[in-house]
Parts: C-alpha cells; sequence; structure tokens
C-alpha cells in the first residue's frame, strides 16, 4: 500500500513538474515574440496612441479602470488653463492648500502666485498642495473645480475615467483607463501653454514677495528620449509607478501611457521608438486621382477647374497604403455663370472598408456665361 502510494506521488511530482516546464516555455516564448515586436511591457495597462488621429498604435489592458497616481494632473493642468482664468494674475494661497500630503512645493498661506507658476509647480515638481491651490482658485472651490474637470475628461471623450480630487492620491472612485488618459493627454498637447509648461526640464517660480523657488522635471525621458515633449510621471502604493509620455518626430506625436509598471521609463522609450520604427504619418488627401476640371455649358470657357482644400493625416504600417481606397460622387458638368467654391462633389476615404475621411469638391474658379450681355459687360469694364 505505502509503495504504491509513493509510486503515485512520484507520479504527479513528474506531472507537476512537467507541466511547469511546459507552462514556462509557453510563457517565456510568449514574453520572447512581445519583446521581439517592440510592445512588450510589464505594465498592468498600456495604451500607444498617435495623437491626431487617436489611432492605437499598441495596447494592453487599456479599458481597463486603474489608479493613476500624479498623471491625474494632466487634467487638472489642461482644466486650469482653459477655466478663463488669467494666468498671469497673482492670488493668495489659503490654508488649505498648505500641507497636503505627499509631493509639495511647501506652499504657505497667505503666499501670492500666479496661476501659471503654480502650474509649473504642478506639472513639473507634482506639487499635491499647488493642485489644491489651483482647484480652490479656478474653481472657487476644489469640489467645484473636480466637477469642472470630470466634465472636461467626458467632453474629450474619456467616457471610463473619474477624478475625485486634483492630485492623484489613493480613492476607491478616482481611476482612469490607459486609452483614457492618452485621449486627455492627446487633447492637451494642442495648447500651447500646457506643452510648453510639461516640455519645460527646469525653471524657476517666484512669489510676490520675490523669493524664488526652482524646479526640475521629473520626467527624466525629457532629456533621454529623442523629441519627448512631456508629460507627466506618477506613483502611489495602489497605482504603482505610472507615466505618460508625449514624443514627436518628423511631424508626428506619439503618446505613451504605462500605469503601474516598474521600468517606466524604460519602457515607455521602446514602445514609443517602436511605435515611430512601425508608422509614418500619411497625407491621404495626396492620393486622389480624380480629373482636375469639368465641362461648363453656356460658359465663356469651356472648362471649370475643380479642387479640394483639406487634408487627412493618418498613421500607417508599411504594407497598409495598399488597404486605402477611394470613391467619387463629382458632377459631370456646370451650367454657367460658375462661383468660386460652388460643391460639385464629394471624396470619400476608406481604410480597410472602413470609412475615415469625407471632404467637399468644389470649383477653384469664376466662369462667366456666354452670352451677349456678358460681353458688353466685359467690353464697358475693359473700357
Amino acid at each position: 500500500m505505502k509503495n504504491k502510494l509513493k509510486s503515485t506521488l512520484c507520479l504527479l511530482f513528474v506531472i507537476i513538474f512537467l507541466l511547469s516546464v511546459v507552462f514556462g516555455s509557453l510563457s517565456i516564448i510568449i514574453r520572447s515574440s512581445l519583446a521581439d515586436s517592440g510592445y512588450y511591457t510589464s505594465a498592468k495597462a498600456m495604451c500607444v496612441m498617435e495623437s491626431s488621429s487617436k489611432r492605437v498604435l499598441a495596447s494592453k489592458n487599456k479599458e481597463e479602470k486603474l489608479a493613476m497616481a500624479s498623471t491625474t494632473k494632466i487634467m487638472t493642468a489642461i482644466t486650469a488653463i482653459e477655466s478663463g482664468k488669467d494666468l498671469d494674475e497673482s492670488f493668495v494661497i489659503s490654508p488649505k492648500a498648505v500641507g497636503v500630503s505627499g509631493t509639495s512645493l511647501y506652499l504657505r498661506a497667505g503666499e501670492e502666485f500666479t496661476l501659471r507658476d503654480l502650474l509649473y509647480g504642478l506639472m513639473l515638481i507634482s506639487g499635491n498642495d499647488a493642485s489644491v491651490a489651483i482647484g480652490e482658485y479656478c474653481g472657487g472651490t476644489v469640489n467645484n473645480f473636480v466637477d469642472m474637470m470630470n466634465k472636461k475628461a467626458k467632453e474629450i471623450g474619456a467616457e471610463n475615467s473619474h477624478f475625485d480630487n486634483t492630485h492623484g492620491l489613493d480613492s476607491k472612485t478616482h481611476y482612469a483607463t490607459a486609452y483614457d488618459l492618452a485621449l486627455i493627454t492627446s487633447y492637451a498637447m494642442q495648447n500651447e501653454t500646457f506643452k510648453d509648461i510639461v516640455s519645460t526640464k527646469n525653471t524657476k517660480i517666484t512669489n510676490a514677495d520675490e523669493k524664488s523657488r526652482y524646479l526640475k522635471n521629473k520626467n527624466k525621458l525629457l532629456s533621454s528620449l529623442d523629441g519627448c515633449n512631456g508629460v507627466k510621471t506618477g506613483f502611489t502604493d495602489d497605482a504603482g509607478r505610472c507615466l505618460v509620455t508625449s514624443c514627436e518626430r518628423d511631424g508626428m506625436n506619439v503618446v505613451c501611457v504605462v500605469l503601474n509598471c516598474g521600468p517606466m521609463f524604460e519602457e515607455s522609450a521602446t514602445l514609443i521608438d517602436r511605435a515611430f520604427k512601425e508608422y509614418h504619418l500619411i497625407d491621404l488627401t495626396s492620393g486622389y486621382a480624380f480629373k482636375n476640371r469639368i465641362v461648363v455649358d453656356s460658359g465663356q470657357q469651356e472648362y471649370v477647374q475643380i479642387g479640394t482644400y483639406g487634408k487627412y493625416l493618418y498613421p500607417l504600417k508599411n504594407g497598409e497604403l495598399k488597404k486605402v481606397s477611394y470613391t467619387y460622387d463629382i458632377q459631370d458638368r456646370i451650367e454657367a455663370p460658375v462661383e468660386k467654391g460652388r460643391i460639385v462633389g464629394e471624396v470619400k476615404i476608406f481604410i480597410d472598408k472602413d470609412l475615415h475621411f469625407t471632404e467637399k469638391i468644389y470649383t477653384m474658379e469664376n466662369v462667366r456665361r456666354n452670352s451677349i450681355w456678358e460681353k458688353l459687360k466685359d467690353l464697358v469694364e475693359k473700357w
């Protein structure tokens, strides 16, 4: 009986060992494959997005709602900048903004700073006290300002995120998705003030008493990653290490979000480099292939020039251009007189049968009617 039990246990041990080897090897193969593709990350969630088109270039758990620590302050900053408040008007720091836990600018009650200076303190060194002062000034109360943040997030399209505070300290109902943070950042980077602040490596802010604080940006990638122009680091116990990065090369801007990622700087740089290696921003309107003129009936000239005004830039991988197709709906002819800017058709751009862009086709010049009265009018004008 004992020998049988011993044999059974040995067999079970061998099976467990073999399974662990098989699954371990499979895990290594999958991890290696992902690493070879350039998009492996240890982050709990990740999203790489091209800013202008909002195309997701790579992702992992991009819709999972997670704590996002001080990357919250991206939403705080853009809400404040767009609040209508004068960025260069000084205001008094209230006692409520003093002694906020976590990273601090060490504000003192009664100090006076401009909103612009506090935004630098918010985004470069992640001052939690600065976030409260900004909220009070721009919203009347912090609660009102947080409501403004949530409203702005919804306007941007961040439907799966919710903000409880201005700084990102942990709260059960304070969360975002990697995808939403990429959307919010893509929106914020269109604002020149925001872009200037988050791309600043070092600066000095001075209160109304001429006392200065020197600020050094915590985002190491600003100095080490080609084209990096922002935006925000973060850490709390619940969120882990978080980083939102923006990078621009050859006219294309890429935003990378990693949430709960130990090597956040290294992995973000790898993800971004891979995105720029694989994707290129293409003006798809350059592929239009319709005739640039149509017949004019009863006109002083036989044809009128037609064309478009728009541009549609979209990131494509090598080989994806063959998936792009166009449809044209254009009048064959038009009756004179013709005014410049008259709509004579429409063009649509499809990628892999999905409609991406539509624009009108216009006449690009005037054409008068070919009549005796028009000829007399021309003679009078020339005379």
